[in-house]
């Protein structure tokens, strides 16, 4: 689907509430506080906004990347919240650093490992694992035993925990982070992403009968079809509807002779332009049910 043209032609109503802002979290709020303030500054000019909810939660003190959901966007959070994240950090080490030793330490974390949630989380504390996509070291400070790495992890992975847990190793002498950033959440990246700032003062020019700014900061959640495969419905007003009130796709249904293979799919149809029905689940080689849908 052409995200950029539905950014630009979908009534800004509407976007705003099937739509995901990329946020640049500061440091201090803690990521539900976001969610609020998101929510109320919209509501406030008029685009009333059912709901807010951020796509994997970070720290208080952890900054960068933050998407957050709006209204009927907030139904693809599973979709969207499971993906490898990547973040940047500092650890400090609580000896003096041997480079060599915490590098060959470090190698042991990559791969899947055993995590236990720190006891301060939102989360049972039980063994979960956890894979370490790779973590690399981008320079040493000797004079202050700090590390700055950079970490791909799959999500629900606490860099916190893994700084503590590469501390405990011998030849280390213990660690604990002291900063993090994430620079990737999914499809999310630090490339097209908005401060605070910026946010409330595309709410302010909204007020002000400007919209441009706005839309643009807002990304239409059809933006889903660019993380699954995607199949076309037949453009039938009967099929269509039926579609709609939540009932079953099958090959009858579709133009391709077949579904995909994947668990999860979306499905449009064509009407001058690409329209977004939702997301199916397959169920056989002839059927998928509906698992959202945009009605």
């Amino acid at each position: 689907m052409d995200i950029e043209k539905i950014r630009r032609e979908t009534p800004i109503k509407e976007l705003a509430n099937f739509g995901i802002i990329n946020l640049d979290k500061p440091s201090g709020p803690t990521s539900r506080y976001v969610d609020v303030m998101i929510k109320e500054a919209l509501n406030k000019t008029g685009l009333i906004v059912s709901k807010a909810s951020h796509f994997g939660t970070l720290d208080p003190m952890v900054t960068g990347v933050l998407p957050v959901a709006l209204g009927r966007a907030c139904r693809l959070l599973e979709w969207f919240m499971h993906k490898d994240k990547t973040y940047v950090g500092v650890m400090k080490v609580h000896e003096k650093i041997n480079e060599k030793v915490l590098r060959e330490t470090i190698k042991g974390f990559i791969g899947v490992i055993e995590q236990l949630p720190p006891i301060r989380s939102n989360v049972k504390r039980r063994m979960r694992k956890r894979e370490i996509k790779s973590f690399e070291i981008i320079e040493i400070n000797h004079e202050t035993n700090e590390a700055l790495f950079l970490t791909r992890v799959e999500a629900g992975t606490y860099i916190r925990k893994l700084c503590h847990d590469i501390g405990l190793k011998k030849g280390i002498g213990g660690a604990h982070m002291t900063e993090l950033r994430r620079v990737e959440a999914g499809m999310f990246n630090e490339e097209k992403i908005v401060t605070m700032y910026e946010f409330m003062e595309a709410i302010k020019e909204y007020e002000e009968g400007r919209e441009e700014k706005l839309r643009s900061i807002i990304t239409p959640a059809e933006v889903i079809t660019k993380i699954m495969p995607s199949v076309e419905a037949k453009n039938d007003k009967s099929i269509i509807k039926q579609l709609l009130t939540g009932k079953p796709l099958n090959l009858e249904r579709i133009k391709q002779k077949k579904l995909p293979t994947e668990k999860y799919f979306s499905v449009f149809y064509y009407d001058n332009k690409e329209i977004f029905l939702g997301v199916y689940e397959r169920k056989n080689d002839k059927e998928a049910r509906v698992k959202f849908v945009k009605n």
